[in-house]
């Protein structure tokens, strides 16, 4: 799925703004950091340079070109980890991932013992809304770093996210990630969530005060402080506070 658009219902928020990551995240993060000049703002100019516009649809073509022309590189070196990555990354950043995922299995094929490929294949699938496969590939990440927060949290909404939704595992793989990180900001906000959905309003609000004191200025506060007020005064067998996670 693009994380930006499944609607977090419980909430009544995207659940991008809930979970937080993206496809490319763990590539980016490879790339080397830009460097610019001192004074200068991202785009090489002066800091008091005026802003110049872009044309945003001439950018969009020249990405999905640069990316159609990574593909068409990947595909003629089949044996190229490299250019399978590149094409890969290329697609999900333009939220095609039924293609992205095709390079990814060709990736890990090559190096089957690569941690960053078998996360974004967890990912591809997460983004697909195939839970069960993303599980899988979560799950295979985790053998090899245990403590991997993010991609343990991203595994713990696997469960949530599938129908029927399992939110006692979810939970339990949140509770596992905050044994590892008692502060991890995206892992208190699920949790929070889950178990406020779970009508657990004691702990869920246990959780709330420890993502308030991590991050005062946490987006999502208000509106899971809102979500357990509403549905703890309702009664219990009123669902009208809440609901599934569903696909735009």
């Amino acid at each position: 799925m693009s994380k930006d658009n499944i609607l977090f219902s419980i909430i009544g928020v995207l659940v991008g703004f809930i979970i937080g990551f993206f496809f490319a995240n763990t590539a980016n993060q490879r790339a080397a950091a830009p460097t610019t000049v001192a004074g200068a703002n991202a785009s090489g100019l002066p800091a008091d340079h005026p802003q110049v516009p872009t044309n945003a649809v001439k950018d969009q073509q020249a990405m999905q070109a640069a990316v159609e022309e990574a593909a068409k590189r990947a595909k003629s070196s089949p044996d190229d980890f490299d250019a399978q990555m590149r094409a890969a990354t290329g697609y999900g950043q333009l939220g095609r991932f039924d293609e992205a995922l095709d390079f990814l299995l060709r990736a890990n094929e090559l190096r089957p013992n690569d941690y960053e490929t078998v996360v974004q294949l967890g990912n591809a699938n997460f983004e697909l809304e195939r839970y069960e496969a993303a599980e899988r590939w979560y799950s295979a990440a985790l053998v090899k770093k245990p403590d991997d927060v993010n991609v343990r949290t991203d595994l713990g909404l696997t469960f949530f996210f599938r129908q029927p939704k399992m939110a006692d595992r979810a939970i339990e793989e949140f509770r596992r990630s905050l044994q590892y990180d008692p502060r991890h900001e995206l892992t208190l906000q699920n949790i929070t969530a889950v178990l406020s959905d779970r009508r657990d309003f004691d702990e869920a609000g246990v959780m709330l005060a420890r993502l308030e004191k991590v991050n005062p200025n946490n987006r999502a506060l208000v509106r899971l402080r809102e979500d357990i007020e509403k549905k703890g005064s309702a009664p219990a067998g009123d669902t009208s506070g809440g609901g599934n996670a569903n696909a735009k």
